[in-house]
């Protein structure tokens, strides 16, 4: 089983490639690509809060 610290790296590495692939929908006007991917987005920084991972630094996004 994995540890805290192992499913954190994991779930940040995760997040911010989602955030970074809904920055390139957003430029291409990819309004249903940017949609799907917020709904990861919001899943994975619910998951990352829960787990007390300060957003702050992190979150390009912020929605």
């Amino acid at each position: 089983m994995p540890s805290s610290a192992e499913i954190i790296k994991s779930t940040v590495e995760e997040f911010q490639k989602i955030q970074a692939h809904m920055k390139n929908a957003k430029e291409e006007n990819a309004t249903k690509t940017y949609e799907g991917l917020k709904k990861d987005y919001k899943s994975l920084k619910a998951v990352l809060a829960s787990l007390g991972v300060n957003l702050t630094d992190i979150d390009e996004i912020k929605e």
